[in-house]
């Protein structure tokens, strides 16, 4: 048996483009005991369609669901006061969490021993160490004439002593 007409009519279904006529064509075939093995996938969306037109509520739901609502008490809802504390708490908060995180930020800044040497001292002995360590050639070597009071190593007497 050829079964295009219906195929036809499933491709349409799928689109929405079939008419009432066509849908109830479509449940009256897969409503039928001997159905193609390709379209007996579609069997169970038609019956379920014809099953649910069966299914009705009874006459009285209505008065069944109104009798349930009026069943129930009636709560109040009382409105809840809130201080201004418990309304600044999560700035209150997000405040310290800053707090917190800059002095963090602040303690990373300083080195952790106490053996700070004097800026000038460290300055002037980092220029001479570089100008000690620069690769110079004997020709470069002939034409420095002086050197400047800044690349002389400077440390003052009080320093050396420690």
């Amino acid at each position: 048996m050829d079964y295009k007409y219906i195929e036809q009519l499933l491709e349409r279904y799928w689109t929405a483009e079939t008419t009432l006529e066509e849908e109830g064509i479509l449940r009256a075939f897969f409503s039928q005991k001997d159905i193609p093995a390709e379209l007996e996938q579609y069997r169970a969306l038609f019956a379920y369609e014809a099953q649910e037109t069966e299914t009705r509520l009874s006459d009285d739901f209505d008065a069944r669901i109104l009798a349930m609502i009026e069943e129930e008490p009636q709560t109040t809802v009382k409105a809840r006061e809130i201080s201004m504390k418990q309304r600044l708490m999560p700035l209150f908060k997000a405040a310290a969490v800053v707090a917190i995180i800059l002095t963090i930020g602040g303690a990373m800044q300083r080195p952790w021993d106490a053996s700070w040497n004097d800026p000038r001292v460290e300055y002037a002995n980092s220029y001479a160490i570089a100008v000690d360590s620069a690769d110079v050639t004997p020709m470069q070597a002939e034409n420095v004439t002086e050197i400047p009071a800044d690349s002389a190593k400077v440390i003052p007497s009080d320093v050396a002593k420690d």
